[in-house]
């Protein structure tokens, strides 16, 4: 009679071809669902940073994201608020210091699944939750105590950094002084030259 039972190394043989089969599917499904997030490149005096953006987990935050981008309010901003270990913050003031005017509040869409972890681009606002406008922040760390139900409404992530997280760090490490009545403003400007909306074939708008 002949054994039906396959050899116990054919049989793994044949697990292992299932199971790279598998993972490439996942990592196949996983890089298409990045592509179809949009993505932009935020062109500094220090670098280019990538961010991918989140339209999935706050549609509201990145519509109004995008239109400032679309509309070139970020060229000549800067990052004036740089906290080693924290954050860097910008996307509000010019060289000067001089506040940029901005469009309406947008609606705070933190939620506690979409955590302030290292490397996430959250909205910047005041002590009013639904105050956030144009300023954006970049967290160092996993900041939890900014996330929804922490301490509060919590700070809006609408994105993570994708590409250039050496340059955020860079950022990061640059002196800081007190100047018209705002602390940790760097030493040096740091300009945010532009902000734009990569092209699916990877150019930049």
């Amino acid at each position: 009679m002949t054994n039906s039972v396959k050899p116990f190394s054919y049989v793994i043989q044949i697990l292992l071809s299932v199971t790279i089969m598998l993972g490439f599917s996942v990592s196949a499904a996983a890089e298409e669902h990045r592509s179809e997030l949009p993505q932009v490149i935020i062109e500094t005096s220090e670098g280019a940073i990538e961010v991918t953006l989140r339209p999935d987990i706050a549609p509201e935050t990145v519509d109004n994201f995008l239109t400032y981008v679309k509309n070139g309010f970020y060229e000549g901003t800067i990052f004036h608020r740089v906290i080693p270990g924290f954050m860097i913050q910008g996307g509000g003031f010019d060289e000067n210091l001089n506040r940029k005017q901005t469009r309406d509040p947008v609606r705070n869409e933190a939620k506690p699944t979409a955590k302030n972890l290292r490397g996430t681009i959250a909205m910047a606002r005041t002590s009013s939750p639904d105050s956030a406008t144009s300023q954006f922040f970049i967290n160092l760390t996993d900041n939890s105590f900014l996330d929804a139900g922490v301490r509060g409404p919590g700070y809006a992530v609408f994105g993570k950094v994708t590409g250039g997280m050496g340059v955020v760090d860079a950022i990061a490490g640059k002196k800081t002084v007190r100047s018209r009545g705002m602390a940790d403003v760097p030493a040096e400007p740091i300009v945010i030259h532009s902000v734009s909306l990569r092209k699916t074939n990877g150019a930049a708008e």
